[in-house]
């Protein structure tokens, strides 16, 4: 049968695979640390309040006094070689890695970011017009939770409103037990504390979430406790040398806890002299992890008589990661693809 006389081009059906992460802003100048914020603090997910109340809080207050603090966080960990944030060079570099994996399959594989740029809708667009009518949305958060999984999904369905002839999507809820993820954090650790004396304590810290969240039934805090018991056990270690706790506290409420800098206090002034820092809820390193976590925790630690503070990277772009995001793709995509 000929295709109709000015009919739009017809391509093979084919399969795309977006990788989405956080986020992040394009400069951490005071106009591009607002015009991120404002994005991510709009978002229901993170700040579950009548917008009523909260829009005049954020453009009011929020927006005028945090974005010049938060610039100056970034300022600390930005890439000046590609002038970007380390979150968007690993995830790119993640992306790339396995596109190259998928090459020969002829699987698509891009990456965008829930917040800031390359945005979602703006990445499955060009998947679309690539010729993908299937789509897999791999959100790389480990443990899920309404306020990171959830929203990269409602940002996805967002843009599906959007289309007449509607690719198929499929997502997924996390890897937080993954028996690949957990080897490969416990491999991160023995390979960076091979060559050191053995700290006297590991926390294992998670992005923090106010602690109604759990009381409405977000899963997050109990997938961030099984990571943790489960990356314990890979390490052998005991509850006198490994902790969980939580990170990035913001507003009066109270959050997840223990509390990782008033834990890292209490340790410092309890006559503690050496421990080591990982941050398995971030599959790339960010402004969360190289300055709240590797310099402020450290100076925290240091200022109440702790001597030897050593973080651990996260898997970034590293061969495990690859691996890893090689296989969650190839479980999702089972029935859609077949390989071996």
């Amino acid at each position: 049968m000929s295709v109709p006389e000015g009919h739009p081009p017809i391509t093979g059906p084919k399969t795309g695979v977006l990788l989405v992460n956080l986020g992040t802003p394009d400069g951490y100048d005071v106009k591009s640390m607002r015009r991120y914020l404002g994005e991510f603090l709009s978002d229901p997910r993170v700040i579950e309040a009548p917008a009523w109340l909260w829009q005049p809080i954020l453009h009011g207050i929020i927006l005028n006094t945090r974005p010049k603090k938060s610039g100056k966080a970034y300022e600390k960990i930005w890439i000046r070689e590609t002038n970007e944030s380390p979150l968007r060079l690993y995830t790119r570099k993640q992306a790339d890695s396995v596109a190259e994996r998928f090459k020969e399959s002829g699987i698509l594989v891009d990456w965008a970011m829930r917040y800031g740029s390359p945005s979602i809708a703006e990445r499955m667009a060009a998947l679309e017009q690539a010729g993908c009518r299937r789509i897999l949305i791999l959100a790389l958060y480990p443990q899920y939770s309404a306020a990171t999984t959830a929203s990269v999904h409602d940002k996805a369905f967002d843009y599906l409103r959007t289309r007449r002839w509607q690719p198929a999507v499929r997502t997924t809820e996390g890897f937080h037990d993954d028996p690949a993820y957990i080897e490969a954090l416990a491999q991160s650790v023995r390979e960076h504390l091979k060559d050191k004396p053995a700290p006297e304590m590991i926390l294992c810290s998670f992005h923090g979430l106010p602690k109604e969240n759990l009381d409405k039934g977000d899963p997050y805090h109990c997938f961030c406790q099984k990571t943790g018991r489960l990356l314990a056990e890979a390490l052998d270690l005991g509850p006198e040398r490994f902790r969980v706790v939580f990170q990035s506290r913001f507003g009066p409420k109270e959050w997840l806890q223990p509390y990782a800098d008033k834990t890292v206090e209490e340790l410092a002034k309890g006559g503690m002299k050496s421990i080591a820092v990982i941050s398995p809820g971030f599959v790339a390193d960010c402004v969360e992890t190289l300055e709240e976590l590797a310099i402020g925790l450290q100076e925290t630690f240091h200022e109440h008589g702790g001597e030897d503070f050593d973080y651990i990277p996260c898997l970034n772009d590293g061969p495990a990661m690859i691996d890893l995001l090689e296989g969650l793709i190839c479980r999702e995509l089972g029935g859609w693809i077949d390989r071996a």
